[in-house]
């Protein structure tokens, strides 16, 4: 059985970028470029995987998930030199793919398309060709009278025969192993002093041997990101991609245009996203929600028929039916259990509200474990922060938070218990009392007393 093995060249600074960040660290749609070139040829079933970096490479490394190996470039000296880093670990594999970590919009039926065509032809390499990019910047593609491939010319050395030259190198590669580093180690540098991967091909058509080509299955696949520019153009496409893949799934974006999705966010049928919504990260909404308009969810789990309306919901867990918004915000790991209402301007962070609590408006919960049935007022207020360190505090099932309480942690409100309007709550509160004042008196409750103080309130 043969190898059919994948290098991913990462070396590069990315000079036009103009950034401190390396390029293929750039983001398309939430993951780093390298990522999604990684994960297009694990897609693909290319294996082993080996990713070629610099020698401060470490950001690089922590980018990608596990299953993958590393082979280290320590200077800038071509393509071809980063990629012969990678033969110690790829000895055995029969077939090399190569390709760029800023191709992000690689697909793996086009991998698998180039692996296959290579395979079945018995080329000694076949490349992916173009003609639907820019050829500014690109490699041309030379052919003989009879259509043969001869040759492969960089932009920056094209002529005025050359350079019209609409067909153009799409940066992927895939070559017979044992023909590949038998010569690769013997090229010579370029007139710049870098050893192409690029000359491979006028080297193997001097050899007399088979050149093939593939077209991706999609033009833009071959858009190599260079610049800020071509990060955009990737960033629309995919994000494009990604809405026809999700609306065809059983979605409903009123204004697809306006919607951004992440390539890791996933989304339930029948859920509607409204305009001007984010969902980003590994996001998960479950089915029948309705996310927006105007709202954020950002690495968070959305139960099924949820409604988050012109609001953020930052790395939380939401159970099912549960209603936030307008104009909220949940963050800090904050869950929300099923049937929870947070109303319009209210803040929960770091908190647990459990089944049927209700917040309806103008409150900041942090840092609390909130039982069942709690309902907490206009304007309260947990007072988490002292100063020096964060305290929580605690709310038993079935108690009522008066409007503009100050809940001063850590402190305790036990079950079925009650607090006046703009009370300040700075010692526990037994289960079934009544807390009224500043600070607040503790009493238990009387006959009644609970409902003429909801009624009050």
């Amino acid at each position: 059985m043969s190898t059919q093995a994948a290098v991913v060249l990462a070396a590069g600074r990315g000079t036009r970028m103009k950034s401190q960040t390396p390029k293929v660290l750039h983001r398309v749609c939430g993951l780093e470029m390298v990522r999604l070139v990684v994960d297009a040829a694990r897609a693909a079933r290319l294996d082993p995987i080996v990713v070629v970096v610099p020698q401060d490479g470490a950001h690089i490394r922590s980018a990608l998930k596990s299953g993958v190996s590393y082979a280290v470039q320590p200077e800038a000296m071509g393509t071809g030199h980063a990629l012969l880093q990678a033969e110690p670990s790829l000895g055995s594999a029969d077939q090399v793919t190569v390709l760029n970590g800023d191709v992000p919009l690689i697909s793996s039926v086009t991998l698998s398309k180039l692996s296959e065509h290579h395979r079945r032809s018995g080329a000694c390499v076949a490349l992916m060709v173009s003609t639907g990019a820019n050829p500014a910047g690109m490699g041309r593609i030379v052919r003989s009278a009879t259509g043969a491939i001869v040759n492969v010319v960089e932009d920056e050395d094209t002529d005025e025969e050359s350079r019209p030259i609409e067909e153009v190198n799409g940066g992927v590669y895939c070559f017979e192993a044992g023909w590949l580093w038998s010569n690769l180690g013997s090229m010579p540098p370029s007139p710049s002093g870098e050893v192409r991967i690029t000359d491979l091909v006028a080297l193997a058509a001097g050899q007399g041997m088979a050149i093939e080509s593939v077209r991706p299955e999609s033009e833009i696949e071959a858009l190599g990101v260079n610049t800020r520019v071509a990060l955009a153009q990737a960033e629309a496409f995919c994000r494009e991609r990604i809405r026809e893949r999700w609306m065809l799934g059983g979605v409903t974006l009123s204004d697809p245009s306006s919607v951004y999705i992440d390539a890791e966010a996933e989304i339930g049928q029948d859920t509607i996203v409204l305009p001007n919504t984010h969902l980003l990260g590994a996001t998960r909404i479950g089915q029948r929600c309705t996310v927006g308009p105007n709202s954020i969810v950002d690495g968070s789990r959305v139960g099924d028929e949820c409604s988050i309306v012109s609001s953020v919901i930052e790395h939380s867990t939401i159970d099912d039916r549960v209603s936030v918004g307008p104009f909220s915000r949940i963050r800090g790991g904050a869950r929300l259990e099923s049937d929870v209402y947070v109303g319009t301007h209210a803040e929960v962070k770091s908190s647990r509200l459990g089944p049927g609590t209700k917040s309806s408006h103008f409150s900041y919960i942090g840092d609390a474990d909130v039982g069942a049935n709690v309902n907490i007022g206009a304007g309260a207020v947990t007072c988490n922060y002292d100063g020096e360190r964060k305290n929580r505090t605690t709310i038993g099932d079935d108690a009522f938070i008066g409007s503009d309480t100050m809940l001063v942690a850590p402190v305790k409100v036990g079950a079925r218990s009650s607090t006046g309007a703009g009370a300040v709550v700075t010692r526990d509160v037994p289960e079934d009392s009544l807390a009224v004042g500043v600070p607040a008196r503790v009493s238990p409750k009387k006959q009644g007393l609970a409902s003429d103080l909801r009624e009050g309130l």
